[in-house]
């Protein structure tokens, strides 16, 4: 991570942890003492930092690797109509095609490293007391950022899943494999948050913030239809000097621009802090032969609906197999491949581009959500000057006078295209059902309504030893 602080404290940690292989599943067998590490504010705040490490993921090709974010876009955005495989083979092809297993590696990695972010959040939280007074605070509001984060992902794409809120012990069974209702996720999740929100002040891009709370427990509230939540949220982060970048391409490839409210941020060239996802979405410069291409589906949306100023930037023909179109959004360290689409001066598998997970212009489109409040239009005098911001900057400068709720969504997908955010904005505005099953009909996949919550893990039913049920249809 782009951290220079406590370096010496960051490897010492990274060493307990790598030592510790258990800590991956959510009971760990050998959990770090705090008798004898976080005892005061440097040593807490390497465990602080090896949160967001987990959250980046290891750049690595093993699957006993968590790979944290760098493999979200399978779960996500290749589940909705945005993104797909290249050859449809394999693993990554069930995501498009909705035949996930329970035994799929990738969201079995994907599960695991989001209950190991949430194990490092609450070490954090377990040794507050070790802390200083002014730092406690802080360290506290990180800690439960982050955890939320994880579990805000985690029931949206699974369901119920189990609440560890404290470090168990390796005996605490019940804990780890007991699956809890998406309410009581949610009670931690909004509780989390808002202490998050009261305890941070503004500050790094790179980690949790006020105005990333905020933004965060304002999609929160959208999801759980708490309009008038989010949007008290969504204008206090309006007050605090956030802007749209005027160059849409520039949120991307100008790192730490002031639309950005939290990304998860990468080191070029170094294999244990670069990514791997910005090569995987190219042809023939990653670890496969293509992922994350774009659906025709969305090539037509975009051509349409996304304005000039947006498209060049979301998209592309492959230089290389002219059939086929790739997501631009995060080209290898910002170089384009050559002519043939793969040639890059640098190792495009060892990339440092950022993961954008919260910007302003989608601060901007849920305040439109949180007006419109559920229903199908809306002509409110702040909704339309939010909406109008972000068409503005894509160069789509009519004056609009209202706003449905189609309206909103195409806006959305076409603003935030390939940023993970699609198939959650499906599911939130109640289209996921009909617009997928559009889809799967149209490509002859196998959708159907099971298939909006992923499967639980097989390896975590086994281990569960029967306290563990599946999900619907798997």
């Amino acid at each position: 991570m782009k951290y220079t602080k406590h370096i010496g404290l960051i490897l010492t940690i990274s060493l307990f942890l790598a030592c510790n292989e258990d800590f991956l599943e959510p009971v760990p067998e050998n959990v770090i003492s705090s008798e004898n590490y976080f005892l005061n504010d440097d040593q807490i705040e390497s465990g602080v930092i090896g949160i967001y490490d987990a959250i980046q993921g290891i750049n690595s090709t093993s699957t006993n690797d968590n790979r944290g974010v760098q493999q979200e876009f399978y779960v996500t955005e290749m589940r909705s109509d945005n993104t797909r495989t290249k050859n449809q083979e394999g693993e990554a092809a069930q995501f498009e095609s909705y035949a996930v297993t329970p035994n799929n590696g990738i969201v079995e990695n994907y599960y695991k490293s989001t209950y190991n972010a949430i194990y490092r959040a609450n070490l954090v939280l377990e040794n507050l007391d070790n802390a200083s007074a002014s730092a406690a605070p802080i360290f506290e509001g990180e800690a439960k950022f982050a955890r939320a984060y994880s579990y805000f992902n985690l029931v949206r794409l699974f369901g119920d899943v189990p609440l560890v809120d404290r470090v168990i012990s390796p005996l605490d069974k019940e804990t780890a494999y007991t699956r809890v209702s998406t309410s009581e996720i949610y009670q931690l999740i909004v509780s989390d948050l808002e202490t998050a929100a009261n305890n941070l002040e503004n500050g790094e891009y790179s980690r949790a913030s006020k105005a990333s709370a905020e933004a965060l427990l304002a999609k929160v509230h959208l999801t759980l239809g708490n309009y008038l939540e989010a949007q008290t949220l969504c204008e206090s982060i309006m007050t605090y000097g956030y802007a749209l970048e005027p160059n849409f391409n520039d949120v991307f490839y100008n790192e730490g621009n002031n639309e950005i409210l939290f990304a998860i941020v990468y080191n070029p060239g170094i294999e244990t802090d670069s990514q791997d996802f910005s090569a995987e979405f190219m042809n023939g410069v990653g670890r496969t032969v293509g992922v994350n291409y774009v659906t025709e589906d969305a090539v037509a949306f975009l051509d349409t609906n996304g304005g000039d100023a947006r498209t060049p930037f979301s998209y592309r023909v492959d230089p290389f197999q002219p059939s086929q179109n790739q997501v631009v959004k995060y080209l290898p360290n910002g170089e384009d491949g050559g002519a043939d689409g793969k040639t890059f001066e640098s190792d495009a598998t060892l990339s440092g581009n950022d993961w954008v997970v919260l910007r302003y212009a989608d601060v901007l489109l849920m305040h439109v959500e949180s007006i419109l409040a559920g229903g199908q239009e809306t002509s409110t005098q702040a909704a339309l000057n939010s909406f109008q911001l972000v068409r503005n900057r894509a160069g789509l400068t009519d004056i609009v006078t209202n706003i449905t709720k189609q309206d909103l969504l195409n806006e959305r997908r076409a603003e935030l295209a390939f940023e993970n955010q699609r198939l959650f904005d499906l599911l939130r505005f109640g289209e996921a059902q009909s617009v997928l099953s559009a889809l799967s009909v149209a490509n002859n996949y196998s959708f159907s309504a099971t298939d909006l919550l992923l499967p639980i893990p097989q390896r975590e039913i086994n281990l569960s030893n029967g306290l563990m049920s599946q999900n619907p249809g798997y």
